[in-house]
């Protein structure tokens, strides 16, 4: 029977490769992203264990051993920067994840043309503003002096104003909401175009059975969005141990009063890096963060696997 399925395979002609050329092309310049962007520099990886010596060059260098990946681990401020990634991190998944689906949903319920293209691009204007921009944003409403908050809020509710960047235990609420602000409009258009894409039969057959709109969106827009909403939140396992650098960083502006709840893996090894100038410790932070995600992808894509196989990514 193989002998027969191999003698009825079709060869690759020179006129397959002439019809496939336009998607050939279309591959290309993605192609040569990846390579130049994400293959080439993991060359860079033998960093993470020399001791890098510029009059040496990288590959005259001495070898460190496992001596560079110490660095996080011995540091006195390993738990609270550990803490900080994964905490921020699981929370932004899950609000993210429930603020996108449910703002999905309610653009999927406007039959209005023009107020839905409308509030698209109100959704995904906040994602597109440079970090940068936000920060100065967030610092022109929490400003001591200046802020609106201080001077137009609290002082109209006769309460006395905040020094917000000297305050920590105001900064995890104001991280959340900065954070889920600016980013969930990218995943709610990926939620849209899965839920422009369900069967409209489903929900009229659905009314006629006498199903109420929260029923519809239950037995039948949620099921249709699992796949969607399981590959992006195995995307974002992947870099759980990564943290939006600009957030964390520019945001509170690097006030150092702030550092136990604003420090994360990434903003201290920059600021290692800034102090130390060792680029072998700051690549293993970055080798051991990626080789952490590679894991925690592989773990929740098994357990996904166990409950549903269906939806698993492979």
């Amino acid at each position: 029977m193989s002998a027969v399925a191999g003698n009825t395979r079709k060869k690759f002609s020179w006129k397959d490769f002439r019809r496939c050329l336009p998607l050939y092309l279309m591959f290309l310049p993605g192609a040569l992203y990846l390579i130049l962007n994400n293959y080439i520099p993991m060359g860079g990886l033998i960093i993470a264990f020399k001791r890098v010596n510029w009059n040496k060059g990288i590959l005259g260098s001495d070898w460190a051993g496992l001596s560079n990946f110490t660095y996080l681990f011995k540091t006195k401020d390993a738990w609270i920067i550990t803490r900080n990634t994964l905490g921020y991190n699981l929370i932004f998944i899950v609000l993210g994840t429930l603020v996108a689906i449910s703002v999905a949903i309610l653009l999927n319920e406007i039959k209005c043309t023009v107020l839905k293209k409308t509030y698209q691009t109100v959704i995904l204007l906040p994602y597109l503003i440079s970090m940068v921009v936000v920060s100065y944003l967030v610092y022109a409403m929490l400003s001591a002096e200046n802020g609106f908050i201080n001077l137009t809020i609290l002082k109209g509710l006769g309460l006395e104003s905040i020094s917000w960047y000297t305050e920590p235990k105001y900064w995890p609420a104001i991280l959340i909401i900065v954070h889920t602000w600016k980013s969930f409009g990218y995943n709610c258009i990926l939620y849209y175009a899965t839920l422009v894409g369900i069967d409209r039969g489903y929900y009229e057959a659905a009314v006629i059975d006498g199903a109420s709109r929260w029923q519809q969106i239950r037995h039948i827009t949620l099921p249709e969005l699992t796949p969607t909403i399981i590959t992006l939140t195995l995307m974002s396992i992947g870099k759980i141990f990564y943290s939006d650098f600009g957030l964390f960083y520019q945001v509170p502006m690097d006030s150092g009063p702030l550092y136990d709840v604003t420090n994360t893996i990434d903003t201290y090894v920059y600021r290692g890096l800034i102090r130390l100038n060792d680029v072998g410790m700051s690549s293993a932070a970055g080798f051991y963060q990626s080789m952490v995600g590679f894991v925690l992808v592989l773990l929740a894509n098994w357990v996904v696997k166990k409950i549903s196989e269906e939806n698993a990514l492979f």
